[in-house]
């Protein structure tokens, strides 16, 4: 039976209150610029206040001090924004899988897969594989030997997961994301590279989402491990022993050198680079492209390199950093002659 989905209805599941019609009907969700009369949108960015007075939709995700100059219709809650992230789950259109393995599946007969799991098409289980209940395992994706995979966690399609991984529940790995390949690992002898083989694990705790493309290599001995909640978003690299806080958030293109350890509550921007045996405490910010070079132990933002600039202006900024060196000379010079002077009187 299909809900209809009313102000009240929606106002029930996310603890919120109704100003307006208890029994209009809502459609979708939209953005305030593209929204229509039968979608709901919200405010959260006081950026957007501005389309509040404009806005097509039926009704409007507020905080209550938002709602009081707004003449349509709303739902007051206190967090728009996490409001509206609960209710997308409602309106997802995002195939749920059928239970059972498709016929066009390839599955080591040695693999224990819950009978509620859902394995589709052309998708390849290795041997002594475990996956849990509710799990989905989308097209074309791979899972290596000994691989266990825990409860209502999706494998997006075409996503890899190498031998002796270990997935927790509601763990999401999106297509093309590669888990537990070797790690960057080669000892110089007699003017060659000789290859080490990789022999830990990576261990994703409950509730981690990892992005498209990105690649989480194996530990070398001990295992590469992120903890519960963190979320890393596409083409990030994170490398061999790596350790990776509860509820972190990596943006895209990071680049996460190996042993490196980052701690809980951290927001790593994009382009953000760590150099390898380095450790970040708990809740530190790192902005975008800023490369980290040694270890944090306070929490707060850190940033590093210059902010853009027109080309002309960058090659002036480029050629005076190249003389600071000189300039600090001279000036320590001047400090002591004018100190030498203020003696003299």
């Amino acid at each position: 039976m299909m809900t209809i989905w009313t102000l009240e209805t929606i106002a029930q599941r996310i603890a919120g209150t109704v100003q307006g019609q208890p029994d209009y009907v809502i459609e979708g969700l939209a953005t305030l610029k593209s929204a229509q009369a039968q979608q709901l949108s919200f405010l959260a960015n006081p950026l957007y206040r501005p389309a509040l007075a404009t806005t097509q939709a039926g009704a409007v995700l507020l905080r209550a001090e938002d709602a009081q100059d707004y003449q349509g219709q709303a739902i007051i809650v206190a967090n728009p924004y996490a409001a509206y992230a609960q209710l997308t789950h409602y309106f997802d259109r995002t195939p749920k899988g059928l239970v059972g393995i498709h016929a066009q599946a390839v599955v080591s007969d040695s693999a224990h897969i819950d009978p509620t799991a859902s394995i589709a098409a052309c998708v390849v289980i290795a041997d002594e594989v475990i996956i849990g209940a509710g799990t989905i395992i989308e097209a074309g994706a791979i899972i290596g030997a000994r691989v266990q995979i825990g409860k209502n966690c999706r494998i997006r399609a075409n996503a890899v997961i190498h031998h002796d991984c270990i997935l927790g529940d509601r763990v999401t790995i999106h297509s093309g994301a590669v888990i537990g390949d070797d790690g960057f690992g080669f000892a110089p002898h007699q003017g060659r590279w000789h290859k080490i083989a990789q022999i830990g694990r990576v261990v994703l705790h409950n509730d981690v989402d990892i992005g498209c493309n990105t690649t989480i290599d194996r530990g070398a001995l001990d295992d590469t491990v992120i903890y519960e909640g963190a979320i890393i978003d596409n083409q990030v690299q994170i490398a061999h022993n790596v350790e990776i806080g509860a509820h972190t958030a990596i943006a895209a293109c990071c680049g996460i050198s190996g042993s490196s350890k980052i701690g809980a509550y951290c927001v790593l921007a994009g382009g953000v680079g760590l150099v390898g045996h380095i450790e970040l405490c708990d809740k530190v910010q790192v902005t975008g492209m800023t490369m980290i070079t040694k270890s944090i132990t306070k929490a707060g933002s850190y940033s590093s390199g210059t902010a853009f600039d027109s080309t002309e202006n960058w090659k002036k900024m480029a050629v005076r950093l190249k003389k600071i060196d000189e300039m600090a000379k001279r000036l320590r010079e001047l400090e002591g002659i004018v100190q030498q002077l203020t003696l003299d009187k």
